[in-house]
């Protein structure tokens, strides 16, 4: 890895400084809220509202916090900005300590166990499902839920169903599939484990005396252990078993994604340096192995929407890498399309951008989050000095480890980041919704065309 704070770089401070004053010129929009806890997941959900200058929509939201009140799952409102409406003075004028007034807590639903990762469900939005300390993947209902108070001594609010079948505490790795209501999971027992939200459907059909569904592995109306990891009396949440268990990693499973054109094939990283394919319909060893994907610990993964080929992966060694799945080995080690060095710290997450099929995103430990397009590797028009090949934007707003981010699939150009702030400012984390200006990702001779078209018009007017 290498080393941080060598040479000229600015520091954090120094950096931020410089980045606020770019705001203006470099954001079509920027919303900078303040949280009092850190938080390890930020999800867009559903759109609720479209008016003329601006979209409402649900924003799944962690706190994590340290024990003097329970830690929560919180449904916030968010008002998105369109394109082309906030004025540039107005975007950069916020305060850091400050909550923004775009971005409203809903529902707080009181969580047994920190929330590490959070995933909606793409067939409803409004089932999520959440990662905590425990060998168990809770799944919510957020609209059902009932809004709870977050004080001490607070019961923890009941799951609607609990995944069972990891044999230890599975942290991070979760996945919804697109086409199926399935859920994918791995964990500190190295197993990725696959379930089918529809063998709870299965199991309430049973309890009301119709026949119960092959399939519907080890269900039962009842969870016999406790949920969370927390000492509270266990939940009487329905729970089911898994699928699948699939075996093949040498240590800790930390991320996993489904191909988005099939419920049966998927993809999992890990502790171990691996990336692994499988596919569920030709039993549960690995498809394809790839030894030393990276030079160190692998923490995140994407299957790319539009062209199921590319697999992206983010790594302890700083580096971004992309995979063609059809040539994905060399000589028995990991054979990448191309390394993305634009890090000095450990990559926690990747993201394919929803819009346009040669750019994503990615978000370190160094406080930045970096927008690619890989077409652009190679381009030698597109070369500039110290600039990474095929980086594009760097968002500098936060001050510590980007945790999360999420690309808004409603409003595509649009992300949400958050970072974890308890040790640079003594705060708890920032959340931030932010949209570069266009002039950066629109075609080059579409934005010269209107910039002659602004020319004539000055042109115009003067004379």
């Amino acid at each position: 890895m290498k080393e941080r704070g060598k040479g000229t770089e600015p520091s954090v401070d120094e950096r931020y400084t410089q980045w606020k004053s770019l705001v203006p010129v470099l954001y079509d929009w920027l919303a900078n809220h303040n949280l009092v806890w850190p938080s390890l997941s930020c999800r867009w959900g559903p759109q609720l509202e479209q008016a003329t200058y601006k979209n409402r929509q649900r924003l799944y939201l962690s706190e994590q916090t340290d024990g003097s009140v329970p830690n929560t799952l919180v449904i916030a409102n968010c008002e998105v900005v369109k394109p082309r409406v906030a004025a540039a003075e107005h975007i950069s004028q916020f305060n850091e300590e400050a909550r923004s007034p775009f971005v409203k807590k809903f529902k707080t639903i009181i969580h047994p166990g920190e929330v590490n990762r959070i995933r909606e469900l793409p067939q409803n939005s409004k089932i999520v499902a959440t990662h905590t300390d425990s060998p168990d993947v809770l799944i919510w209902d957020v609209e059902a839920q009932p809004n709870r108070h977050a004080v001490l001594g607070a019961t923890n609010s009941r799951p609607d169903l609990i995944l069972t079948g990891h044999q230890d505490n599975a942290e991070f790795a979760l996945a919804m599939c697109p086409t199926e209501p399935f859920v994918l999971s791995g964990g500190k027992d190295k197993s990725v484990v696959l379930w089918s939200i529809h063998d709870h459907i299965s199991t309430l059909a049973a309890d009301t005396g119709a026949t119960k569904s092959p399939g519907s592995g080890g269900s039962s109306a009842k969870h016999a252990s406790k949920a969370g990891g927390t000492n509270d009396k266990p939940a009487d949440s329905p729970s089911i078993g898994p699928r699948g268990v699939y075996q093949g990693h040498g240590d800790t499973v930390e991320d996993v994604q489904f191909c988005p054109s099939s419920a049966q094939e998927f993809c999992s990283v890990g502790d171990d340096s691996c990336l692994i394919l499988w596919d569920a319909r030709v039993g549960s060893s690995p498809v394809v192995k790839v030894e030393k994907a990276h030079d160190a610990d692998l923490h995140c993964v994407d299957w790319n929407p539009h062209d199921v080929n590319f697999i992206l992966t983010g790594s302890a060694d700083a580096t971004v890498r992309m995979f063609d799945r059809r040539n994905l080995t060399s000589g028995g080690v990991g054979s990448h399309v191309h390394k993305f060095e634009g890090h000095n710290a450990a990559v926690l997450c990747v993201q394919w951008s929803p819009d346009k099929s040669s750019v994503f995103g990615s978000s370190a430990e160094d406080g930045i989050l970096n927008i690619w397009d890989h077409e652009k590797v190679g381009n030698v028009g597109s070369k500039m000095q110290n600039v990474p090949p095929g980086l594009f934007f760097r968002h500098a707003g936060h001050r510590d480890k980007v945790v999360d981010f999420h690309w808004n699939a409603s409003d595509p150009w649009t992300i949400v980041s958050v970072s974890d702030d308890c040790e640079s400012t003594g705060g708890g984390g920032t959340l931030q919704i932010w949209r570069m200006i266009d002039l950066i990702y629109r075609p080059e001779e579409e934005v010269l065309a209107e910039l002659d078209s602004f020319k004539s018009h000055i042109l115009t007017c003067s004379s």
